[in-house]
């Protein structure tokens, strides 16, 4: 039976920051504007977006309080802000609009993002680790690395991006694994990321723990 994982920890093992919070005004702390994922899920930040009008579903901006998807292209960033708003009253609506997102532009990572976060969020963790490890190969062509995490260099690599996504969400799978009780998938790709990333930059340590701590239990 999969770990049932508290809400807290579960969204920091699904953090990456190629996404952060975009606030319209300018008074929030840099820490107020951290990555999108380490507080509540997608459908409590949609909370404190604004309702869309019928003049906004036509193209006009959606949401006074945004995530930063990183430079996309405008209908495509359109979509994934429709997807955050609409998760909070229709998580199979915010569903089709994420993956449309991904049909249209399959090389944008943060439609990956949002689609594995909201799966494995809402349990369906074998359609989240699909749709992760597409991602995870789409970042890591981009990267210019090959498939094989175990190949990747060992060198640090720069926030923002795509090398950075690869590792965070490898993590993402490691924490998706642990949830599928899958813990010797889960450890495997620990020591993966222990290899590439041994400051602990990606936050792999959190799931690291949590998978210590599942061991010990069982």
């Amino acid at each position: 039976m999969p770990h049932r994982i508290p809400r807290a920890i579960l969204a920091a093992c699904l953090v990456s920051d190629t996404v952060r919070v975009r606030v319209a005004t300018h008074r929030r702390t840099e820490r107020q504007q951290r990555v999108a994922g380490v507080g509540p899920p997608l459908a409590r930040r949609a909370k404190r977006m604004r309702r869309p009008s019928p003049q906004s579903l036509r193209g006009a901006p959606v949401v006074d309080h945004a995530v930063d998807f990183g430079p996309l292209p405008p209908h495509i960033d359109d979509l994934l802000q429709r997807g955050v708003v609409a998760y909070r009253r229709d998580r199979a609506a915010a569903e089709r609009i994420f993956r449309t997102a991904l049909d249209l532009a399959p090389e944008h990572l943060a439609a990956y993002f949002c689609l594995y976060k909201i799966h494995a969020y809402q349990g369906n963790l074998d359609e989240a680790v699909t749709v992760a490890e597409a991602g995870l190969t789409e970042a890591a062509r981009q990267a210019g690395w090959g498939r094989d995490p175990a190949g990747w260099p060992r060198e640090p690599v720069a926030p923002g991006g795509p090398a950075r996504f690869a590792l965070y969400t490898l993590k993402a799978l490691a924490f998706i694994h642990l949830k599928r009780d899958d813990l010797a998938r889960a450890r495997a790709l620990l020591a993966t990321l222990a290899a590439l990333d041994p400051g602990g930059l990606v936050g792999w340590r959190v799931v690291a723990d949590l998978a210590t701590s599942l061991g010990d239990a069982n």
